[in-house]
């Protein structure tokens, strides 16, 4: 059974501004919903590690204040959000999903959440994390699985499940989550909201534990495109976008990259509408995935050896057993991705050369089961990890603006459509979120 709807479900970012500012409520009615949601639904979602009742309250209060007296930091002032547990917040535990960091309470702010509080957003707690963030299913943590709103018994997607699920039961809405091959964008997607993923280092990672520091980015989950957008550009001091003409959008044929279930590219390609089709260089997709695997092992290994070497008990089974088949990686096929990284950036200017903006699936699959480690979306079968990834860590090797939109459902279960833009065409991206069919 799906989980019930929360209180901020289908309550855009922009009506909660207004709402606030028009004085038909306050933050601290907002935050008393959103912890009064957190403990209803969360035993059924597992959305979050920790919850700050207290410091979300005053919070609150002190938002309401400010308002009052006529302070206003902008559309995220009184908004209560959720953070990965990956993400540092100060007073707040954070374990990054694993028994390694089991008491860890750090005592400043990660940039970007030091970025939310400026905006005056109210911090509600912490959402789970895939240990590590080294899994695209959300169902390895030492905080237990993340569950999918729409079927508990499916996966959240990862890495940043907790906040794909917080965001999609409508437990708060907007949460903050990072992505390094897609788990920013797989979540959002497996739980039927938007996701985005800015450009590389567009929001700073200070504070934010690494899984592999050159493909590592900073993201945004909300229930609709307009209101990722809002939080993007109040954590990164962009300004409002001037009115853009209609971008020249193309449908990337993804089959080279991976051979999806037919069902979720028809449903997705139908939600993108007519569009002109490309295709992949040749060549492009084998080397974008090696590519891919060959930084994010190496970088992840490198954060991981010592307590690979001295305590490898308290990983997960299946991180520790991901981290030591990635320490096979040799080191000079590190040095050859980042050379092939170059070229791939050139190739990947030629698919704009005509277009603006791309779009593709965002999963090849529906959320699949909890535990679930092979499935066959075309008939043939292959490991979770694969399906989930293939179509979204291309992106983060090229560092391109990735948004994930809801586009329907396959079987009950949400699927996405992803967008993709150069780095500073993001007005053009999100305009074209703008005008596809609700």
């Amino acid at each position: 059974m799906p989980i019930p709807p929360g209180p901020f479900t289908g309550r855009t970012l922009a009506r909660l501004a207004q709402d606030l500012r028009e004085r038909r409520t306050t933050s601290t009615d907002l935050t008393e919903q959103a912890l009064g949601a957190a403990a209803a639904l969360d035993p059924g979602l597992n959305a979050f590690v920790t919850v700050d009742g207290t410091g979300a309250l005053e919070a609150a209060k002190a938002a309401d204040a400010e308002l009052a007296a006529g302070l206003d930091r902008g559309p995220l002032h009184g908004v209560p959000v959720g953070v990965k547990d990956l993400i540092e917040v100060a007073g707040l535990p954070a374990t990054m999903g694993s028994r390694h960091f089991a008491g860890y309470v750090p005592s400043r702010d990660a940039a970007c959440v030091a970025r939310l509080r400026e905006a005056g957003a109210v911090i509600v707690g912490k959402t789970t994390t895939h240990e590590f963030a080294y899994g695209p299913t959300g169902d390895r943590s030492a905080n237990g699985a993340s569950r999918n709103p729409h079927d508990p018994s499916r996966m959240s997607g990862g890495s940043s499940g907790g906040s794909g699920a917080a965001v999609g039961a409508g437990v708060v809405p907007l949460a903050l989550g990072t992505d390094t091959g897609g788990s920013v964008r797989i979540p959002a997607a497996l739980c039927g909201v938007a996701g985005f993923k800015p450009a590389y280092d567009a929001i700073p990672a200070d504070g934010v534990f690494p899984l592999s520091r050159s493909l590592d980015h900073v993201g945004v989950l909300a229930g609709d495109p307009e209101s990722c957008l809002i939080a993007y550009r109040a954590l990164t001091g962009a300004g409002a976008p001037a009115p853009v003409e209609a971008a020249r959008v193309a449908w990337l044929d993804a089959s080279d990259l991976f051979e999806g279930d037919p069902e979720v590219v028809a449903a997705v390609r139908a939600a993108a509408g007519e569009l002109p089709e490309v295709r992949l260089p040749d060549g492009f997709a084998e080397e974008v995935l090696r590519t891919y695997r060959a930084i994010q092992s190496c970088e992840a290994v490198a954060v991981h050896a010592d307590r690979m070497e001295t305590a490898p008990e308290l990983f997960g089974e299946e991180v520790l057993e991901r981290l030591r088949g990635a320490a096979q990686v040799p080191g000079w096929s590190y040095v050859r991705a980042l050379e092939s990284r170059e070229r791939l950036a050139a190739v990947a200017d030629g698919l704009f050369a005509r277009h603006d903006v791309l779009a593709l699936p965002t999963a090849a699959v529906t959320a699949p089961l909890i535990d679930e480690r092979e499935v066959t979306p075309a008939g043939r079968p292959v490991p979770v990890g694969v399906a989930l990834l293939s179509l979204t860590c291309p992106w983060n090797v090229l560092g391109l603006p990735a948004l994930t939109v809801p586009a329907g459902t396959v079987a009950g279960l949400p699927v996405g459509l992803q967008l993709l833009c150069r780095p500073g065409d993001e007005p053009l991206l999100f305009a074209t979120a703008s005008r596809l069919p609700a």
